[in-house]
């Protein structure tokens, strides 16, 4: 029989290794949910410094009236601060400006990821566009043809002459730059209460089923429940952009729906249960880059926290994984303080 202050010892041993392995367990999961900073990408200097130098130019957009940085600006986290974007002079568009820090990593492009990691395509879709920049191509080889900068430039970053091709690679190349660096979390100088929001993110609210990795997404569709914004419809010079997209993309009855298929225009289900899925946005750099969600319905991270935690809205498609998380109101602030550090 082993004695009385033995066993005790023995249970206490036993109490602290399991709870190093619970620790070593937990570390692993995280690590193995690939949570931490975003790894740079590399790029090449003198292409960035083209791409960036066009990214920021308006001769790149029909009537030089707006550039990339229009929508994409820096100060508001490569976003816009509007509910729905603006659009080519003439339209607005239907959807919210997302945040283009860390996409070049992305497996999707666009609200409804129709445009798949070829950074050339997603380039030319956004220049050429009649919504977007509206821009002949041909027209835009001759402008840049007329800059002795530009001549330079693309000399010297190894394109040769001014060319399309080369404006779809080089303004890729300097989305590849922009890359979130210094963040609390990446810092681990987080706040206590962003370190239980980050408790919370991986268990109670579940927030990383969906939001894993160190982009924080799955980048793939899910339903929430979000309602639709009726300024789309409202809005003459919003619904005729929609119509163009949903006509283009093949959408059925475009004329008469009022809601935005989001992803169904990658699969086109006969039974229309991909209706109202949405790209998993990234998570990093919210902080500046309100209002949220792909139509700019909700305006604070706080309420995007009590959203999900009613278990979002309604919606038939809605995916099963929503539900109420019974987040405390001291839980919910923990989670945004979180949110916040990334």
């Amino acid at each position: 029989m082993i004695p009385l202050q033995a066993s005790r010892a023995v249970r206490c041993l036993f109490a602290a290794v399991f709870a190093l392995a619970l620790t070593a367990a937990a570390q692993s999961v995280s690590a193995a949910d690939g949570f931490g900073p975003v790894k740079a990408m590399k790029t090449d200097a003198k292409k960035a410094a083209l791409g960036k130098r066009l990214f920021f130019d308006v001769r790149l957009s029909g009537d030089a009236a707006i550039s990339c940085a229009t929508c994409h600006n820096p100060s508001k986290g490569f976003g816009d601060g509007l509910a729905l974007s603006k659009a080519y002079p003439g339209s607005d568009h239907f959807r919210n400006t997302p945040t283009l820090i860390n996409t070049a990593q992305k497996a999707a492009w666009f609200h409804d990821g129709r445009l798949g990691t070829n950074l050339n395509d997603v380039t030319r879709e956004n220049l050429t566009e009649t919504y977007l920049m509206n821009m002949d191509m041909r027209l835009m080889q001759e402008r840049l043809k007329q800059d002795p900068i530009y001549v330079k430039m693309f000399k010297d970053a190894g394109y040769g002459e001014p060319s399309n091709g080369s404006v779809r690679k080089a303004i890729p190349e300097y989305l590849k730059t922009l890359t979130s660096r210094g963040a609390p979390f990446d810092t681990a100088k987080m706040s206590d209460a962003a370190k239980a929001g980050f408790e919370l993110f991986k268990g109670k609210a579940g927030c990383a089923n969906c939001h894993g990795g160190s982009r924080f997404t799955d980048d793939k569709p899910h339903n929430t429940g979000v309602p639709n914004n009726p300024d789309i419809w409202a809005d003459p010079r919003r619904h005729v952009t929609f119509v163009t997209y949903a006509m283009f993309m093949g959408v059925e009855n475009y004329m008469n729906i009022r809601r935005d298929p989001g992803a169904h225009v990658r699969t086109h289900k006969s039974d229309g249960s991909d209706i109202g899925k949405f790209m998993t946005p990234t998570l990093r750099e919210l902080k500046y880059t309100a209002p949220y969600m792909h139509n700019g319905m909700i305006k604070t991270l706080g309420d995007v926290v009590a959203f999900y935690n009613k278990g979002g809205g309604n919606d038939p498609n809605k995916d099963r994984m929503m539900r109420p998380l019974d987040l405390s109101t001291q839980e919910q602030s923990d989670l945004v303080a979180f949110l916040e550090a990334l």
